[in-house]
C-alpha cells in the first residue's frame, strides 16, 4: 500500500511543473516515484506524494556510518575487489575502497567497506578483526555507532589540516576527542604535522577516529609504538599506519 508523505519539502523544479497531474520520476541511487492523488490545481496546492511500497528509506548520516568499517594494516596488494571479497561471507557489500596515497599512487594499507546492514558490520567485525590477511593482522572496527540523541549543531571551525604521506589512522576515540585534544595528545611525545578528528558532516559529531601526520617514516613508526592502545580520554586508542 502506497504511503503519502507530507513533511517533504517541495522541489522547485516540481512546482514549474504542476500544469498537469502527470507522474514524476527521479532516476537517483534511491528511485522513488511521485504519483499526483488529487486534482490538478490541488496538486499544485499541496502536492501529495505517494512512495511506493518498494522505494528505500532515505537514510540519515549516522545511520550510514554504523554500518560503514574501516579496515587498518592490509598488504599494499589488495585490491577493492578483493576487499570486497573478504567481507562478502559476512552479508551485502554495498562498497568496498582500499585508500591510496596521493603522491605515490600505493596503497595506505587501510581502507573502507560499507555493509548493508549495521548488524552485518557487527558480524564482519567479529569475524574479521585481528585476522591473517598476507601474514599481517587486519584491524576490522565500525566507524560510528549509531546515537538517537545525536549533536546536529553546526560544528565549530577547525584548523586547515595538513595532509602527508606520513599518516596514522587514530581509531576508538573518546566522543569528547577534539582535533585539538588529539593534536595535544600526540605532540606531548613528538612532533607531529597536523591532527584532525573526523566529524559527521553538517554536525559537530565526531566519527570516532581521526587522523595524525608527520614528516617522516621514522615518526610515524614511533607514533605506532607509542600510542597504539594508549587510553585518551578514558578508552584505549587504536593507532595503525593509514
Amino acid at each position: 500500500m502506497a504511503t503519502a508523505i507530507s513533511s517533504l519539502v517541495t522541489p522547485r523544479a516540481l512546482h514549474r511543473r504542476c500544469l498537469s497531474p502527470a507522474s514524476v520520476s527521479v532516476s537517483t541511487p534511491i528511485r522513488i516515484s511521485f504519483r499526483t492523488a488529487a486534482a490538478p490545481h490541488a496538486w499544485c496546492r499541496g502536492l501529495a506524494l505517494r512512495v511506493s511500497a518498494s522505494s528505500v528509506v532515505l537514510e540519515a548520516p549516522e545511520a550510514v556510518a554504523a554500518r560503514k568499517l574501516y579496515v587498518g594494516n592490509i598488504p599494499r596488494t589488495v585490491t577493492n575487489d578483493e576487499l570486497r571479497d573478504m567481507f562478502a561471507a559476512h552479508g551485502t557489500v554495498e562498497r568496498a575502497e582500499v585508500m591510496y596515497d596521493k603522491y605515490t599512487n600505493s596503497s595506505r594499507r587501510f581502507g573502507f567497506v560499507t555493509m548493508s546492514t549495521a548488524e552485518e558490520a557487527n558480524a564482519a567485525v567479529e569475524a574479521l578483526n585481528g585476522t591473517e590477511v598476507g601474514d599481517r593482522k587486519i584491524k576490522v572496527n565500525v566507524t560510528e555507532s549509531f546515537l538517537p540523541n545525536i549533536d546536529r549543531s553546526a560544528p565549530e571551525s577547525e584548523p586547515v589540516f595538513v595532509d602527508s604521506q606520513y599518516k596514522v589512522y587514530v581509531g576508538n576515540l573518546a566522543k569528547t576527542v577534539t582535533t585539538e585534544v588529539l593534536k595535544n595528545f600526540f605532540s606531548e611525545k613528538g612532533k607531529i604535522l597536523s591532527a584532525t578528528v573526523s566529524h559527521i558532516p553538517g554536525t559537530s559529531k565526531s566519527k570516532g577516529y581521526g587522523f595524525v601526520t608527520f614528516s617522516s617514516e621514522e615518526e610515524v613508526e614511533a607514533a605506532v609504538a607509542t600510542f597504539n592502545n594508549a587510553e585518551l580520554e578514558g578508552q584505549p586508542i587504536r593507532v595503525n599506519r593509514a
